[in-house]
C-alpha cells in the first residue's frame, strides 16, 4: 500500500463528505466542480496556506506538527477515529517509525492470557489480530465462531470468512455492517502499520476476489468501536444478539480481546447457555476420542 495514496485518498473522501453550508461557505451563483469541499476551502478552515495544504494532501504529511494535523481534523470534522488514522498515515512515513511500521502481525498469545480466557464461564471470549484472524479463544468462544473454523493449521480470518464464504450472510445477522466495520479496521491498521506484509497480502486478495470488499475499502472509512451489540445465526443454536466488549491489550501490542454476553431472560441469554452445553458435549467427544485405544 503507497503511503503517499493512502494520504491522498483518505484526505480527498473526507473532504468530499463535507458539505460547504455545514461549514457556513457561502456557495450562491458559485459552479461547484467536486463534491463537498475544495482543498483551498480546506486550508481557509484550517488556516493554512493554500499550497501547503495541496502538498500536504499529495502525501507530504511526514514533517506535519501536530498542530497543523488537528486543524485539519477540524476542518474536516474528523471523528476520534479518523483523526488517529491521519495521526497514523503522518507518522507511518517518518524514519523513526519506519522501521517499527514493519512488525508482522502477531499469530499466537502467552499461556497467561489464555488461561484469562479459559477463566472466563459462560463467556465468549477470543483474541483477534490486526489482520482480523482469531488466534485465540475459550471453548465458549469457539463454540460461538464454530462455522468460522475450518480445522487447519492456521487460525480462522474473520475478513476472509465474512467476503469470501457464502455462509457469512446467513452466520451475520447483518452482514452489511458486520462487512462495514471490519473493512474500516483494516483500513485502519493498515495506516498504523502499512509494512505489514501479511496485512497487504490480506488486503490484496480480498481486492481481487470480493466486490463488496473492493468498493468498502475504497471509501476509506475508518471506525474504532468499544462496545456494541452483535447478531448472530448459529448454525447449532439459533439466534444469538450479544452485547460485546473490546479490550486492547497492552502487554500483547495489536492485540484485541473480545468478549460477548447475553441480556439476562432473553431467548439470546437461553441460547447461550444451550451453546455453551454442546460446546461441552464437543470437548467431551474430542477427549474420548483421544483416550480411545
Amino acid at each position: 500500500m503507497d503511503q503517499r495514496s493512502q494520504i491522498q485518498e483518505f484526505l480527498a473522501s473526507r473532504r468530499a463528505r463535507v458539505s460547504p453550508q455545514s461549514v457556513g461557505l457561502p456557495v450562491a451563483g458559485r459552479k461547484r466542480r467536486v463534491p463537498g469541499l475544495r482543498r483551498e476551502e480546506v486550508a481557509a478552515l484550517a488556516g493554512l496556506s493554500v499550497d501547503y495544504y495541496i502538498r500536504l494532501e499529495r502525501g507530504a504529511l511526514t514533517n506535519a506538527s501536530d498542530s497543523v494535523l488537528q486543524a485539519i481534523a477540524r476542518a474536516l470534522r474528523l471523528d476520534a477515529a479518523e483523526q488517529a488514522h491521519l495521526i497514523d498515515l503522518a507518522r507511518a512515513g517518518r524514519p523513526s517509525t519506519a522501521s517499527r511500521s514493519r512488525r508482522t502481525s502477531p499469530t499466537a498469545i502467552a499461556p497467561q492470557l489464555q488461561a484469562v480466557l479459559d477463566a472466563l464461564v459462560g463467556v465468549p471470549a477470543l483474541v483477534r489480530s490486526p489482520t482480523l484472524d482469531l488466534i485465540a479463544t475459550n471453548s465458549l468462544g469457539r463454540a460461538l465462531y464454530s462455522v468460522v473454523h475450518t480445522g487447519g493449521g492456521t487460525a480462522p480470518s474473520l475478513a476472509r470468512f465474512t467476503f469470501l464464504d457464502p455462509r457469512a450472510r446467513d452466520f451475520w445477522g447483518d452482514w452489511d455492517e458486520v462487512a462495514d466495520d471490519l473493512t474500516a479496521q483494516l483500513r485502519a491498521a493498515a495506516g498504523a502499520n502499512p509494512l505489514d506484509r501479511s496485512l497487504t497480502d490480506l488486503v490484496g486478495e480480498l481486492s481481487t476476489r470480493s466486490d463488496a470488499f473492493r468498493e468498502r475499502w475504497a471509501r476509506h472509512d475508518v471506525r474504532a468501536h468499544g462496545r456494541g451489540t452483535k447478531r448472530f445465526r448459529h448454525p447449532v443454536v439459533g439466534t444469538l444478539e450479544l452485547r460485546y466488549d473490546l479490550l486492547h491489550l497492552a502487554a500483547e501490542p495489536g492485540l484485541t480481546m473480545i468478549t460477548y454476553t447475553a441480556e439476562p431472560g432473553t431467548t439470546s441469554h437461553d441460547n447461550l447457555s444451550l451453546l455453551a452445553s454442546w460446546a461441552a458435549g464437543q470437548e467431551h467427544d474430542v477427549e474420548r476420542n483421544r483416550a480411545a485405544p
